[in-house]
């Protein structure tokens, strides 16, 4: 970068911060800052501990907001300062410095950016994504593999904790089915851009003549609720059965039937937790799972009765893609939805995501901006 680049960039992030300031209104939140710390300060402030806890967690993020947005303008105060240091005598470690602090300026200008487009109910919490092998054979199970990694990658690389909470091993190769829940701000808002069919066209390792195979596996994402989303679904409405988790080694969960699985008559969403050791936790676990998938069904369908709910998850087959993946004859990952495409499907599969992800978001926030449902 040389200098005229700093100073450029320098006006373009000074503009950026400038709307940023409109938009956050520092003043208003000082103001609620402290009307929120006089609630917190309180003698019966925990006589409600899920008011108190949401009232606290509401605090922390204004907070946060505002002393975001203090290091921001301290950051293009001190690319400043090094400018006109530079007006005086051209250095090369003070130009390397500057066009450092200015790329991570903008990075943090974009990420914070990206987020003021989650803006649904449950877009700032943890997810819960799921993944089955559709059409293909022991091919789409390697392939449902394959995405496990991927979206694992993915969430370890942006600090989130990853966990599965439920996995049927393939019976040659790969895997059935895997349910991940990812924990970390934004989590939801991210991935729910992820959900729908995802297909892969390669050389297949299976097939002993070589020939290329397209394999298709289904992703579904559902919100991570907190206690305060309540949601009552009648037992009648419930088949509930248990198993045995399965799994390699002799462990307490292969000896006692600790897997549990809920299915939603109405709908006929199904969910199975494997993760705890004992049934009771499993199916706890189960059904805050269906309570998610039903709630998140509801607000995408935006229906009002949970009776009208018919959530079936699109076929994992022909036609239903929302993005390629083809590694022979030549390398492309293509969004069917965006038009974005990479021919770095090695970094893809390694968890490069963003440049998917960030256009979703931008296209989905144009279309309601426009009036169009999503």
């Amino acid at each position: 970068m040389e200098v005229a680049d700093i100073k450029r960039e320098v006006e373009l992030l000074s503009d950026r911060l400038g709307k940023t300031q409109d938009y956050l209104d520092p003043p208003a939140l000082k103001a609620k800052i402290a009307d929120l710390e006089q609630i917190a300060a309180q003698p019966e402030f925990w006589e409600n501990q899920e008011t108190a806890q949401s009232t606290l967690q509401e605090l922390n993020d204004l907070k946060s907001s505002l002393e975001q947005y203090r290091t921001w303008l301290s950051s293009l105060e001190d690319a400043q300062a090094v400018l006109d240091l530079l007006e005086e005598d051209t250095d090369e470690a003070l130009v390397a410095e500057a066009a450092s602090n200015v790329k991570q300026l903008d990075r943090e200008l974009e990420q914070w950016e990206l987020q003021q487009l989650l803006s649904g109910h449950y877009d700032k919490g943890g997810a819960v994504l799921s993944i089955d092998a559709g059409a293909g054979g022991t091919d789409a199970q390697d392939w449902a593999e394959m995405l496990l990694r991927m979206y694992t990658r993915w969430g370890e690389q942006h600090g989130y904790k990853v966990t599965t909470t439920e996995l049927s091993e393939g019976g040659e190769a790969g895997i059935k089915s895997v349910t991940l829940e990812i924990e970390g701000r934004y989590a939801y808002g991210y991935l729910k851009s992820e959900k729908g069919t995802h297909r892969l066209v390669r050389i297949s390792p299976f097939n002993a003549n070589g020939k290329r195979q397209t394999s298709f596996a289904g992703v579904d994402v559902m919100p991570v609720l907190d206690s305060s989303v309540t949601l009552d679904i009648p037992e009648k409405d419930l088949e509930i059965t248990t198993s045995r988790s399965g799994g390699k080694g002799g462990q307490n969960v292969n000896k006692v039937e600790t897997a549990v699985r809920v299915v939603h008559i109405p709908s006929g969403l199904a969910v199975r937790c494997t993760q705890e050791r004992s049934q009771l936790q499993n199916k706890e676990k189960a059904l805050a799972l269906l309570k998610a998938k039903l709630l998140a069904i509801a607000e995408e369908q935006r229906l009002q009765e949970i009776a009208d709910i018919r959530g079936d998850m699109v076929e994992a087959a022909w036609g239903n893609q929302i993005r390629n993946y083809v590694f022979h004859p030549y390398q492309m990952v293509k969004d069917l939805r965006t038009g974005v495409e990479t021919n770095s499907i090695d970094d893809v599969m390694n968890g490069d995501l963003d440049g998917f992800i960030e256009a979703y978001l931008r296209q989905d926030s144009q279309l309601t901006d426009n009036g169009v449902s999503t």
